[in-house]
């Protein structure tokens, strides 16, 4: 039997929740500045991440170690402002949470003081166990993120599908199970085989986000850059691109250098 689609004034953890037990899938972009992030929320996507891919998309770093829990603030605190509607879902940055829980909630708690953002996501699974359990205990929304983990990236050493052998795969899915235990209200799934990743989402009780893993989890998130076409380098086999941005503007701008070369910018009807 067919559920009704509920209408959601804001989307809350608790919206992510109903919305996998009625069989609606939950969408998910990235939004590191006010004018970007306002045109998402006003497109009804459900959660707005505040990413540390902010490191590479928006300060140009190969990966996403460089972006300092300041710099994550300052993007969250933008994005924040301009969300209506949409959860806004902020990373915690690398070294902010890893080796010290105490530290991990200090970082959680300025996350929400000074951005303003409903919950925050962390990567990693039994070896945060203690940050989350502190972040969690001292109730601030976490969302986990299990796979391929970027901020693990010079660990792994590629950005190639992770869990496709049979004891990461055991463990990625112990780890769903713990975190969902310790209260996560959701979880990411980042470049795994989809039977697995539809596995998981199938044994929790959250909501299971995935990139990368396929469809049969609860809902899917994008870098915005990237679907826009605004990126152009960037080439995964799960990346659908519904504009391309990149052509677009480079046309627009080489169009108004010209049109300043040859004086015909502004024209008569451009000047006061």
């Amino acid at each position: 039997m067919s559920v009704a689609k509920k209408e959601y004034k804001r989307v809350t953890v608790k919206s992510l929740v109903e919305m996998k037990q009625n069989g609606e899938k939950i969408s998910m972009l990235t939004s590191y500045d006010y004018s970007m992030a306002k045109i998402v929320d006003a497109a009804n996507v459900d959660v707005i991440l505040v990413g540390d891919s902010a490191s590479n998309v928006i300060a140009g770093h190969e990966t996403t170690l460089p972006i300092t829990l300041d710099q994550m603030i300052y993007h969250a605190s933008s994005v924040v402002r301009a969300a209506k509607r949409a959860l806004v879902v902020v990373d915690i940055p690398f070294g902010s949470y890893q080796s010290d829980s105490k530290e991990a909630l200090r970082s959680a708690i300025r996350i929400m003081k000074e951005s303003g953002g409903h919950a925050v996501k962390v990567e990693g699974g039994e070896e945060i166990k203690e940050s989350v359990k502190r972040i969690i205990g001292a109730g601030i929304p976490v969302m986990g993120h299990l796979g391929l983990t970027p901020q693990s990236i010079y660990k792994f050493g590629t950005y190639t599908v992770r869990a496709k052998e049979e004891a990461e795969a055991k463990q990625l899915k112990q780890d769903a199970k713990m975190l969902e235990k310790l209260g996560c209200f959701g979880l990411v799934l980042e470049k795994i085989p989809a039977r697995l990743a539809k596995e998981v989402a199938e044994s929790v009780s959250i909501p299971v986000i995935g990139i990368g893993a396929g469809n049969g989890v609860d809902g899917q998130v994008l870098v915005v850059h990237d679907l826009l076409g605004m990126t152009h380098e960037f080439n995964p086999r799960f990346l659908r691109r519904y504009m391309n941005l990149y052509e677009e503007m480079s046309d627009a701008i080489s169009q108004y250098v010209n049109d300043v070369k040859s004086k015909d910018f502004p024209n008569e009807e451009e000047q006061y």
